[in-house]
């Protein structure tokens, strides 16, 4: 695809962000198809803990993880919540058509393997942070010691998205300004602050730094010749013989991926004999509405 435009969000965007005072590391990733680019990212918890990677969704940060650090730190363990290229403090490709499923599961291979080189870490995935985590342990089985799937999946394209999935895609595909606090806000059943929607924008100063946002619901596999499709064949067909641990921590509030919970559960060998909870009065956004019961099931499961 070539080298990308990137454009870097001000500093200034993160001053005196709510509960958010974790200070920001950032790490250059060679990209795959030429130049740098630069990933921020936050880590609470001591550095000889057992790594769990905190991976975040559309259209989030790792700010949507900060209720949940602190109970991982406090339990020992290395909480690391990177933004997603395109998000947060990460660098942002100028174009929608510099982003791709494949790209963006090569961005978090190399930040946590050949960067941060993590081993017998623990993935916690939402949203698009499973659709990228998923890959990344089908792919590299031997650096994970667990996996918790929290209201997430691995589409192929061979079963249609919900409906609220793709009146949700038409909306961020149609929106002459994408608001992204307003987003989260729908898929929370608690009411945001003003300063936590602000805190959600802070990433975006305006239009042009949205095509993250923008390009990922339709880089979700929805038809079987997806260029997605294939790989996350052979993601399912490995994750089902894996035996790695795979705890499903789904909400009871999201129509979007509720059904994908039983499914995994059934599917996943590493699910087998494990007590899946349901968190409850939480939406989409289960980090946001009910962090910190999260935190404690992710807690006592890396622990075990």
């Amino acid at each position: 695809m070539g080298p990308v435009r990137l454009l870097r969000t001000p500093e200034d965007r993160f001053a005196d962000l709510p509960d958010f005072a974790f200070e920001p590391q950032y790490t250059d990733l060679s990209d795959p198809d030429g130049g740098l680019i630069r990933v921020g990212y936050v880590e609470a918890g001591p550095a000889d803990g057992p790594p769990v990677l905190l991976l975040h969704g559309e259209p989030s940060w790792s700010f949507l993880y900060r209720k949940m650090l602190p109970v991982l730190a406090d339990a020992g363990l290395r909480a690391i919540a990177p933004d997603l290229v395109g998000f947060g403090r990460s660098d942002k490709p100028a174009e929608i058509a510099d982003h791709s499923y494949a790209r963006h599961v090569e961005w978090m291979r190399r930040f946590s393997f050949d960067v941060l080189g993590l081993n017998d870490v623990t993935l916690v995935g939402q949203d698009w942070g499973g659709l990228i985590g998923l890959r990344l342990v089908a792919e590299n089985p031997g650096r994970f010691a667990g996996v918790v799937a929290a209201n997430t999946g691995l589409p192929t394209g061979d079963v249609d998205m919900p409906p609220v999935w793709h009146k949700f895609r038409e909306a961020v595909e149609g929106a002459q300004i994408l608001d992204v606090g307003r987003c989260v806000q729908a898929g929370c059943q608690t009411p945001l602050s003003e300063e936590v929607r602000a805190a959600y924008d802070a990433p975006f100063p305006n239009e042009m730094y949205k095509a993250g946002p923008r390009a990922m619901p339709g880089l979700v596999p929805t038809r079987p010749d997806d260029p997605a499709s294939e790989a996350n064949r052979a993601a399912w067909a490995t994750l089902t013989e894996l035996d790695v641990p795979f705890l499903c921590a789904f909400s009871d509030g999201d129509p979007i991926t509720g059904g994908m919970a039983p499914i995994l559960q059934r599917s996943m060998r590493g699910a087998g004999g494990l007590d899946h909870p349901t968190v409850a009065g939480a939406g989409h956004f289960l980090q946001e509405d009910a962090g910190e019961t999260l935190a404690e099931h992710v807690a006592r499961f890396v622990r075990k």
